[in-house]
């Protein structure tokens, strides 16, 4: 199964998050295919934007997908993740050896981890909530859940609370407390402007002292434990709370993201087949010469300039030849591979590769999707819009992924960020003047911007199964103003 979410990541860049989930112990294979329909007018082909240029502009995270739990029951219930992490505690307890510290390690930060997601889902289902009285009913159970798993996970470092365990690890402890305080705090503020919506609400307005008091607990909690905060008069010290957080969250997610070593695909094959082009090019040369030598004899006007044409035929022949077999080797080979692994041991592995195409390599189901207008189509015999085909594949091996049950991992999510300041440089100025006639015969200048669609239709492969999606960005030169999923 393969899922999608689409949003604005900054400014400049927008992030697909694309979840790859295995589908039981067998190899699972995905592809993704997205089309990136350009605008003529910024000027973007092959001459001015590279492969070089794309890959400086994409940035893929490749990340196990968190285990999932609900909020309630990381403390509660089966406790799995609590389990977990009293376990890694008494073993780090009774032996701080290397092994039981690398495992105490990895349960702070997937317990944290674990904890953020049920969280999100949490706040994500009062926000998609539109009844005031199911939303508060949501907001107590959010603040009491919360409230039990932090302090579970709290009371839980007494295990460590001996002379054997030094400091330094308990730091570590400390990192994923302080984590989880910040989330308890985010996620808190994210409900209260949720419940903004049911304003005047008896209920809502309960349900809202009640995330107010835990944020509350939370501020006094991080006082007292010294952790930083926000400070009103502090701009400095909340600049490094801003750094200390990225920095929090990089290390608590550090397990779950999957480092890959990018290397060239069918680098090998690449070779014999421009080798072959040289030997294409040098048995040209070889048969001009030994014809002119057989016909002029060897010291001859005739044969120097045949030996000469032919060496710059050959030239030529070689490198059309090498251009002809790198195109045929586009379809089949990809730029990049690189492997999946888990602690040293491959799982799967992942290709992708981008090129510059023309209308008629679109499949036409993609170009209905795509859905110009009659103007556009018009404008289209003239000023061509420029297509680039951003090809993925992904392997994973679910036999080898069901090996690691301790969390049961399902799948990976790729996290793609594509970088658009490159694309904005030769727009024009951000906003365009409209002019109207008043009732009283004066002017009314109104000033609006000038947008440009960017549009993504993206093919979805697994199994036998093919979906679409489309999404359309509308940006400026100012950056982008929204993404839109089309139907």
């Amino acid at each position: 199964m393969i899922d999608i979410k689409a949003k604005i990541h900054d400014k400049f860049s927008v992030e697909f998050k694309v979840g790859f989930v295995a589908d039981g112990e067998r190899g699972n294979d995905f592809a993704i295919n997205t089309w990136i329909f350009l605008p003529n007018s910024l000027d973007i082909n092959p001459a001015t934007y590279g492969k070089e240029d794309f890959y400086r502009d994409v940035k893929s995270n490749v990340r196990f997908i968190t285990p999932i739990f609900p909020l309630g029951e990381i403390a509660g219930g089966a406790a799995v993740p609590l389990e977990h992490i009293r376990r890694a505690l008494s073993g780090l307890a009774a032996d701080p050896s290397r092994e039981h510290v690398a495992d105490y390690e990895y349960h702070i930060k997937m317990f944290s981890a674990i904890v953020k997601s049920a969280m999100r889902e949490a706040v994500y289902a009062v926000e998609e909530c539109g009844t005031a009285s199911v939303a508060e009913e949501l907001c107590r159970k959010f603040v009491a859940d919360a409230r039990r798993t932090v302090d579970a996970y709290r009371e839980a470092a007494r295990i460590i609370d001996v002379p054997q365990v030094g400091v330094d690890l308990k730091h570590l402890y400390d990192f994923g407390d302080e984590y989880m305080s910040r989330l308890t705090e985010s996620f808190s503020f994210r409900l209260l402007q949720s419940l903004g919506r049911f304003r005047g609400d008896e209920g809502a307005g309960t349900a809202s002292a009640a995330v107010e008091e835990l944020i509350r607990e939370e501020a006094d909690y991080k006082r007292a434990r010294g952790y930083a905060a926000v400070a009103p008069d502090d701009p400095q010290g909340n600049r490094r709370l801003v750094y200390r957080h990225n920095v929090l969250k990089k290390y608590i997610s550090s397990d779950l993201y999957i480092k890959l070593d990018k290397k060239q695909d069918g680098k090998t094959v690449r070779q014999i087949y421009y080798s072959i082009a040289a030997g294409i090019a040098m048995v040209f040369a070889t048969v001009v010469a030994f014809a002119f030598q057989r016909r002029f004899g060897n010291f001859s006007g005739p044969l120097f300039v045949a030996l000469v044409v032919s060496y710059m035929l050959k030239d030529r022949i070689k490198e059309l030849a090498r251009y002809y077999f790198a195109h045929r080797l586009g379809r089949k080979y990809f730029d990049h591979k690189a492997d999946i692994n888990i602690k040293e041991q491959p799982i799967g592995w992942l290709k992708e590769g981008m090129d510059f195409i023309s209308d008629g390599k679109v499949p036409p189901e993609v170009m209905e999707m795509r859905g110009r207008t009659p103007l556009l189509e018009a404008e289209n015999r003239i000023f061509d819009e420029k297509i680039i085909l951003y090809r993925k594949l992904v392997y994973i091996d679910g036999q080898e992924l069901a090996k690691y049950d301790e969390y049961r991992l399902s799948g990976i999510n790729d996290i793609l960020r594509l970088h658009f300041g490159r694309f904005t440089l030769k727009m024009d100025d951000p906003q365009t003047p409209l002019r109207r006639l008043r009732d009283d015969g004066s002017v009314e200048v109104i000033y609006t911007d000038r947008i440009y669609y960017i549009n993504f239709v993206m093919q979805f492969r697994y199994g036998a199964g093919s979906e679409y999606k489309r999404f359309r960005l509308v940006v400026t030169r100012n950056g982008i103003l929204s993404i839109e999923e089309m139907n």
